[in-house]
């Protein structure tokens, strides 16, 4: 499952010896039809249809107030489902899906915009009945068309991931006002179901005189909690609760989106927005930087208490943070030349003198759960790599079966000589050797040189020292920073030699894994194949994950998979953090009971209308 949002699948403590059971119909092949509330990609869903409301979520909290974040960059676009653009932040409450997942599962999902969710036992298909009270904000009902009209023009025109994450769906079809089916085009995609009741509903009829590939300023027509109520392009944008929200008395609604407007202020970068937020102009942060949660909180307003921060530790998966290699460039073609570059970061440096040593090292490309690879292979993981190992000659390293796969370690010293003789044996053999104090390619006498391509300043800080570290074996890495803008530009068309890059993962991997590694999404600008990984292993271990028929498949199928990416060295690992760091001015309350997957969770807090009016801050919201 795509880890936007944060799938979950764990039965919920307390619920699960009351979980209704799907009930069973007899389709007319004679098969079973399972016809539920929910549906999980393995086993069954944790809450019942007679659930009251989410487990952390306080269906009684007030309404009202106001919540101000801070983005950075600028935005050009209302049309979040295409590449062209920079959409507003905060615009996805404008939609809906047909189900909806919790904080507390792993890949659960329940019946939202759609009232009931039927499939056969080998999810062949799946059919959605939809609510008859669901309604856009226009007062019109929302229909099987729509659903259909969704599906067809995000494949043709919407962003390249839906192509790939859509790949085998069949046909969709309207069966009645309010049924839709989709066929497959193959049986057992555990997942598929459960994404096809993710993908956002769209208005056919407000579409129809819009022209849906263009960027666009205008508003668009949504069945969400909210609307948009006022923006300046590139400044502010402000979103205002639906008083009369067709969904708000569901079940898994009650108790959240609780704020009757959510502004977003855009800043040009890290540090001035850091400085809004101390100014009293953002209300609440989620904090990303080891050096602002060590040192940047001491300011009146946190010592006075006006200022809250919490560290919550969670069980999400931590996926990659990293450097990634375009192996589209012929210097990034060796997986020597990778190997060798990425030896020379030093992370012990960096998380002692940077990063006050609050980060883990990424080993995995699915770090911080259960999915990553460790040791030697298992003989369930051998199972599936030897034949790859034989059908595919050398796309599967021999490291895989013989070696623990293991990043460098330095005492964090400084000291990377040990570091060098690594990196300057493996660019020998690739072809390479020191002349004039540069590495140079002995064929074609060209210097090793690229350009590593960031984002956000805040990362200079911490890739100078590696460009330094580069420099002492002769590799020369010129630093670029560009808007958000250039950058999505750029990587999006594959115009960068190695940049800063995040493959976020869920508990339950699937389809979305061919839009990461998949050939297929190598050649196809704004894929998030941005490494430009063709690998014929890989494309069948994707597979695997795809069509595993449980949890053990799924887990062995992601560590193999983990295995053949980790010593393909296509990145430079980084590094994670499992907990959430937030501040927040003391002007909220939330639920006791927090989300194992998303403690934070902001959905479910509301303002506490006495703290807010004791905050000596004269930007906070009082009305």
């Amino acid at each position: 499952m795509v880890p936007t949002g944060i799938r979950r699948r764990v039965l919920l403590s307390g619920l699960a010896a009351t979980t209704a059971l799907p009930r069973l119909a007899m389709a007319q092949d004679g098969g079973k039809t399972i016809v539920s509330h929910g549906i999980a990609i393995h086993g069954q869903p944790g809450y019942p249809a007679d659930a009251k409301h989410l487990a952390y979520a306080n269906p009684d909290a007030p309404k009202g107030g106001m919540v101000r974040y801070g983005a950075q960059g600028t935005f050009d676009s209302l049309n979040p489902f295409i590449l062209k653009g920079n959409k507003a932040a905060g615009i996805g409450q404008l939609f809906e899906a047909l189900t909806e997942s919790t904080f507390d599962e792993a890949a659960s999902e329940y019946g939202l915009l759609a009232e009931s969710i039927e499939y056969p036992e080998n999810r062949s298909e799946v059919t959605f009945n939809l609510r008859p009270e669901a309604r856009w904000h226009d007062g019109r009902p929302v229909t099987a068309e729509d659903v259909v009209f969704s599906f067809e023009i995000l494949k043709e025109k919407g962003l390249p991931f839906y192509a790939f994450y859509y790949h085998d769906v069949l046909k969709a079809e309207v069966l009645g006002e309010r049924k839709v089916r989709f066929a497959f085009r193959s049986a057992n995609n555990r997942e598929l179901p459960v994404i096809m009741g993710q993908m956002s509903v769209l208005p056919k009829h407000w579409w129809a005189a819009r022209d849906f590939e263009k960027t666009t300023l205008e508003a668009p027509l949504g069945s969400g909690p909210y609307k948009v109520e006022s923006f300046e392009p590139g400044r502010q944008i402000t979103y205002r609760r639906v008083e009369d929200w067709w969904a708000r008395d569901l079940w898994i609604n009650r108790g959240r989106y609780n704020f009757d407007t959510i502004r977003y202020d855009y800043y040009r970068d890290a540090t001035v927005l850091f400085e809004a937020f101390k100014a009293g102009n953002i209300d609440l942060r989620a904090e990303n930087t080891a050096r602002n949660w060590a040192t940047g909180y001491d300011f009146p307003a946190v010592k006075s208490g006006a200022v809250k921060r919490e560290d919550l530790k969670h069980e999400r998966p931590a996926g990659m943070q990293c450097f990634a290699f375009n192996t589209r460039r012929d210097m990034f073609k060796d997986r020597r030349v990778r190997q060798a570059v990425a030896t020379m970061f030093d992370f012990e440096w960096s998380n002692k003198n940077l990063f006050h040593g609050f980060y883990t090292r990424n080993t995995s490309f699915f770090s911080n759960s259960e999915l990553a690879s460790s040791g030697l292979p298992s003989t369930q993981e051998l199972a599936i790599l030897e034949p790859l190992r034989v059908q595919f000659p050398g796309a599967v390293p021999d490291e895989v079966f013989k070696q623990e796969f293991k990043l460098p370690v330095t005492d964090g010293s400084g000291n990377v000589r040990d570091l060098a003789r690594q990196s300057i044996a493996l660019l020998k053999a690739a072809g390479y050797d020191v002349k004039d104090g540069k590495m140079v390619n002995t064929a074609s006498g060209k210097p090793l040189a690229f350009e590593m391509l960031l984002d956000n300043a805040v990362f200079e800080r911490i890739v100078l020292p590696y460009k330094q570290n580069l420099q002492r074996i002769g590799v020369e890495m010129n630093i670029r920073t560009v808007d958000t803008a250039q950058f999505k530009e750029r990587s999006d068309t594959f115009d960068f030699d190695v940049m800063s890059e995040g493959f976020g993962q869920s508990l339950s991997p699937g389809n979305e894994q061919r839009d990461f590694w998949g050939s297929a999404a190598a050649d196809r600008n704004g894929s998030r194949n941005t490494i430009g990984i063709k690998n014929s292993a890989v494309d069948k271990l994707v597979d695997l994950i795809i069509a595993a028929p449980d949890r053990p498949a799924l887990i062995v199928a992601c560590r193999a998979l983990d295995r053949v990416l980790l010593w393909g060295h296509y990145v430079v690992p980084a590094w994670h953090l499992g907990r959430s760091w937030v501040a927040y001015w003391n002007k909220f309350a939330r639920p006791a009971t927090l989300a194992k997957y998303n403690p934070v969770a902001v959905d479910t807090w509301w303002i506490d209308t006495a703290k807010d009016r004791a905050l000596p801050n004269p930007a906070s919201d009082k009305k």
